[in-house]
This record gives C-alpha cells, sequence and structure tokens, in this order.
C-alpha cells in the first residue's frame, strides 16, 4: 500500500466524509500504481521496514543519512546471502530486542568458522537482562533459548557487550565507518565495518496523511490501546485483551492491525494482532457481540515479565524471537 485516503475527500473535507468509501494506492503485480476502492481498510502493514534511527533521542546521529553504505538494516541474512559483509569485519550491532539477539548468534557461529570476525554489541540502557529473560522457565521456550544463549555468548567472551552507550555521530574513514558518542557520560569511539541497526521501529504514517488518525501522543498507537502497551508501565504479558473497540479511529471503518498498532511499543506478539484482526473482521460483518468477545492468552514470564521493565525501551523491537512470532 502506498496511500489510503477517503475516496474524493482530502484529509480537510467534511461534507459527506462518512458517506464515502476508501481510495487506497497501490502497485500491482506489474509493477504499475493502481488504485483499488474499498468499504473498509485495514492496515496491517507493520513497522519493519522503518527503522528508528541510531542517534539518541529518537533522531538520527550526525552523519548517518551519509553512511548507508555501512549501515545494516534488522536480521541480515549473516550466514547466508550477507555473510561477505560480515565474514572477516569489524561488526557493530545496536539494539536490546530479538532482532539484535539472533544477529548476534548468528555472527558467533560466522566467527567460528572466519576467526577475523569481531563483534561488538551496545546498548542504551545499562543492563541486558530484560532481553536475557526467563531462560528455562520462560512461557515461549524458543524464546527463552535464544536469550540464555546469549548471555552465555556474553558471559564467554564470545562477543564484546558495552553499555550506556549514545551514539552521536557516524564518520565515513578510509578504514570503515567511525562510531562515536558516549559510553557512561565518557567518550565512546570505535571504528567498525558495519553497523547492524537493530534499535527497534517506528509506524509509517506517511501514508496516512488523507486519514483522519486518532494517536497516542506516546507511542503513535491508536489512542485507545496506548495507555495499555505504552512500554514505560507495561510489558507484553500485562498487556489486556484487545478488539475492535479500541482500534476504531474517526474515518469509519479504517483500522491500524498488528505490529503497526502497536506504533513504537516494543511489545508485540502475533497472537495479539490474529485477535485484532478476528475482532475487527466481526465487526465489519457486522456481529458487534463476537468483535467484542476478545480472548487473549499471553506469556507473563521471560522478556514478558512485568518485573523486567528495562531503563530504555527505545532500542528494543518485539517481544518475540522469530521462532516464536
Amino acid at each position: 500500500m502506498l496511500a489510503v485516503a477517503r475516496d474524493g475527500a482530502d484529509l480537510t473535507r467534511s461534507l459527506g466524509r462518512a458517506r464515502r468509501g476508501y481510495r487506497v494506492r497501490t502497485i500491482n503485480q506489474d509493477g504499475r500504481v493502481e488504485d483499488v476502492l474499498a468499504r473498509a481498510v485495514i492496515d496491517a502493514s507493520g513497522t519493519f521496514g522503518n527503522s528508528n534511527p541510531l542517534g539518541v533521542g529518537g533522531l538520527p546521529a550526525v552523519g548517518e543519512q551519509d553512511s548507508n553504505d555501512f549501515i545494516s538494516g534488522p536480521l541480515p541474512d549473516v550466514l547466508g546471502a550477507d555473510r561477505a559483509a560480515f565474514a572477516g569485519n569489524r561488526s557493530l550491532v545496536v539494539g536490546m530486542g530479538h532482532s539484535a539477539a539472533n544477529t548476534l548468534l548468528a555472527l558467533i557461529d560466522l566467527a567460528a568458522a572466519e576467526p577475523a570476525t569481531q563483534v561488538t554489541w551496545v546498548i542504551r540502557g545499562g543492563s541486558a537482562r530484560r532481553l536475557f529473560g526467563g531462560g528455562e522457565d520462560d512461557a515461549l521456550p524458543a524464546r527463552g533459548y535464544l536469550g540464555t544463549k546469549l548471555q552465555q555468548a556474553v558471559e564467554n567472551g564470545q562477543l564484546t557487550l558495552v553499555k550506556r552507550v549514545s551514539i552521536e555521530q557516524l564518520t565515513p574513514t578510509s578504514g570503515g565507518l567511525l562510531v562515536t558518542g558516549t559510553e557512561r557520560e565518557e567518550p565512546f569511539e570505535l571504528e567498525v565495518d558495519v553497523v547492524v541497526n537493530a534499535t527497534g521501529f517506528r509506524p509509517d504514517l506517511e501514508m496516512l496523511r488523507e486519514i483522519r488518525l486518532d494517536l497516542d501522543p506516546v507511542v503513535e498507537s491508536p489512542s485507545g490501546l496506548g495507555e495499555l502497551i505504552d512500554p514505560n508501565h507495561h510489558s507484553c504479558g500485562t498487556v489486556s485483551p484487545h478488539g475492535e473497540r479500541l482500534l476504531r479511529h474517526p474515518d469509519d471503518g479504517f483500522y491500524l492491525a498488528g505490529m503497526k498498532s502497536y506504533g513504537r511499543a516494543p511489545t508485540f506478539l502475533l497472537a495479539t494482532g490474529y485477535e485484532q484482526v478476528r475482532s475487527i473482521a466481526a465487526a465489519l460483518a457486522g456481529d458487534q457481540e463476537a468483535a467484542d468477545l476478545v480472548h487473549l492468552d499471553l506469556p507473563e514470564t521471560g522478556v514478558c515479565s512485568r518485573d523486567l521493565q528495562d531503563e530504555d525501551q527505545s532500542e528494543t523491537d518485539s517481544c518475540c524471537a522469530p521462532a516464536t512470532c
């Protein structure tokens, strides 16, 4: 989806707006732009393609846009298609979600086969305990296994973990990319060959400029959902069941669902998205009773535990590992 609007009415037009359907701009299978008319729209386009910047305060680091040749997005195929970019090189992984964990473990495997490979992991917070999770006690075993392996790798010295790092500037050099900033308020400097940006995601709202949205000012989710998922107060295990009523927007028939409905909150689980879409579909079919009957059983162990709130949630991507989500 490239964009969506009320058919024949921009954001400012109110007269007769509720009677109009939606015009959805897409690219068809032939690569041509095509408009599709719809009675309702569920935007479940996710946030994976729209990473947070590497810099502090939600802003790109100085020089970040000029350093794209050195920056990889989340979950590169380290052991496959992208192997050449990492083998024998100095890699820096930034972030503390499961995208970072999977990439770090793949890099450790690569280093075993290519000993010149160097792996550094930086986080903004002072502890990686939340990502290490509940181990064998995690309600999602694959996720617990992922955290356990990563913790062992740090303890065994297979990678270097640097805490409380703020990246302020990226500078391409003749030898790679110079990453500078602060570490515990002291100068931080590291030259690397590739940076993996695993700092999490934010929703692309540009495509929705002509839709009347009601968004939470903190996490950019539907406003009714915001206080339930705010990572300052909740983990993925403490989110209440919710459905169509909390996902509505002022333009009737338009919904955000799935990971995009969580905006910048990093606590989304696929089980939540499935129930969201079921509830919306029931409402669109005219069965509001079924739409309101929401059931959700989420794990409260591992990184979903309510007692593992991290001091900086802005560098996490999701509460689940790819094996479980």
